[in-house]
């Protein structure tokens, strides 16, 4: 059984979506970010790092913090949506990266200073909204190589899809990157990452453009 501790957040949904995806029996205990509850001294011990998400494997006793970590550990413990083999490996790895690295952090930014605190800082906004949508076209231009990021379905797709999900706050067009629509669609079709999406049970439905 896993334990998981989340939000509604991009990175708790990978995790979540990621449980549906193998399916892997789990517990959602919900952590209220927004009443500061990642801070409690019962969480801090499973995530030292006061954010979300985090799980315990009851199994093993193991628990684990960061949501890439925790997709790498999910797809090692069930062998699912992580290729054994290289090249293969290494390109969803790779595209797993570019999302903890990039788009997860940059979008994050914009969420911040464009959607959220608008007027804050000019040369914030301009600075994260032209690097989203430069991620976006760099995305864009992988999907349309590739069915999926690293070419067949895996954690790498799970990772960057939740952050993508938050293109109504975004200052871009989904219809102007037509492989990233393709590809969301797709996912978002998955009865596996429809379940996943909203664990918390708040009624919010998956954006559709």
């Amino acid at each position: 059984m896993i334990d998981l501790y989340t939000w509604m957040t991009p990175n708790g949904q990978k995790v979540s979506i990621m449980l549906e995806e193998v399916e892997l029996p789990y517990r959602v205990h919900p952590i209220d970010i927004e009443k500061d509850e990642q801070s409690d001294p019962a969480f801090l011990k499973i995530s030292p790092n006061n954010k979300i998400p985090a799980i315990v494997d009851t199994d093993t006793g193991l628990h684990l913090m960061e949501s890439g970590a925790i997709l790498l550990y999910l797809a090692e413990k069930t062998g699912k949506l992580l290729p054994e083999d290289s090249p293969d490996k290494w390109r969803v790895l790779e595209w797993l990266m570019w999302q903890m690295g990039g788009a997860g952090p940059f979008l994050g930014q914009v969420h911040h200073f464009v959607a959220y605190n608008p007027g804050k800082s000019a040369y914030a906004e301009e600075r994260y909204t032209k690097e989203a949508r430069r991620l976006w076209r760099v995305l864009d231009t992988r999907l349309g190589e590739e069915e999926y990021v690293a070419g067949a379905y895996s954690i790498a797709d799970i990772a960057i899809w939740p952050w993508i999900s938050r293109f109504p706050i975004q200052p871009v067009d989904m219809n102007d990157y037509p492989n990233v629509r393709r590809w969301y669609l797709t996912i978002a079709a998955r009865p596996a990452v429809q379940r996943g999406w909203d664990v918390l049970g708040t009624g919010r439905a998956i954006p559709m453009p």
